[in-house]
């Protein structure tokens, strides 16, 4: 079968008629395409990855690169990667895919069904194989259930399939795009500890709004309240809210930071900045075995 006819196949077994068909996107590569009265959006198989989220009355919600990969064995720069199950790099390899190797695996497509207020509900799932087990020597299945409307509504399952006790991380890393981000201010944060990665993992404390100002790498410990982008510039609010989720992780890596990235432009960083639920470094997830985990991260709009 021809790689055009797989993607045939896919929207012909799995497509809903008015809402959603999976065709090719950037680069060949499979994408679900959601379009209905509530919102617009695309979806990868590639990385399972979110990269459009356009809700009725609002603006375009996520940032992709102009300069990202769109190909096989790199990771897609933009929209919402799914880390796992390590977060950064791999300590004990160097060598190892950054933020782990589910971002670059194609996942399969479990169902795809609109509901009666026309969101659409899809399920995508991936689990171990030889590839994986060369970087990690577990046995897992994920499942990542989507309900994509006015608001955007993801959870990530994670099921430890096979005999040993093991421990994983995970993050939802959304790129959040922001008209000017030295004008945005993230809210609920305050008063959080954090691990500053661009100061040598210090824990330090979160007093009030964080304003950004230079490349910034915070993860934030025991949080799990509600966070929200103020956006002045795009007069408009962006609402984290999640469970399951202890860490906060907020990135934008500002002029200098950017320069040293290839797939990502010089001068987009000021469009964009992460703010992602997860739980990263010390907060990892411990699973026994036939034990499950999930993780539920809500996305909402609002009008300043």
């Amino acid at each position: 079968m021809s790689y055009a006819a797989g993607i045939a196949a896919l929207n012909e077994r799995h497509g809903v008629y008015g809402a959603a068909r999976v065709e090719a996107g950037n680069g060949g590569l499979p994408k679900i395409a959601i379009e209905t009265r509530l919102c617009k959006a695309e979806v990868y198989l590639y990385g399972a990855q979110v990269t459009s989220w356009k809700p009725a009355g609002f603006e375009e919600v996520l940032f992709v690169s102009k300069q990202s990969h769109w190909e096989y064995g790199k990771a897609i720069r933009g929209g919402i990667p799914v880390c796992f199950p390590w977060f950064r790099a791999k300590p004990d390899d160097p060598k190892a895919p950054m933020h782990g190797f589910v971002r670059t695996k194609v996942w399969e497509v479990g169902s795809i069904q609109r509901e009666p207020d026309e969101s659409v509900r899809l399920v995508l799932s991936t689990k171990s194989d030889d590839e994986s087990r060369r970087w990690w020597p577990f046995e897992f299945r994920l499942e990542y259930h989507f309900r994509i409307g006015k608001t955007l509504e993801l959870e990530l399952r994670m099921h430890n399939t096979g005999p040993l006790e093991l421990q994983f991380q995970e993050a939802l890393h959304t790129y959040f795009r922001v008209g000017d981000v030295k004008l945005a201010r993230v809210r609920g944060l305050d008063n959080v500890r954090f691990l500053d990665n661009r100061d040598g993992n210090k824990e330090k404390v979160q007093k009030g709004d964080l304003v950004i100002s230079k490349w910034t790498d915070n993860a934030y410990l025991d949080a799990t309240g509600p966070v929200e982008i103020v956006d002045p510039t795009l007069g408009r609010r962006l609402v984290t809210q999640k469970s399951g989720s202890v860490s906060t992780i907020v990135w934008n890596p500002w002029s200098d930071g950017a320069a040293n990235m290839p797939d990502f432009g010089a001068e987009e960083w000021p469009g964009m900045l992460c703010v992602e639920g997860g739980n990263v470094l010390g907060q990892a997830v411990a699973l026994r075995p036939d034990a499950s985990h999930r993780m539920a991260i809500s996305l909402g709009v609002l009008a300043t």
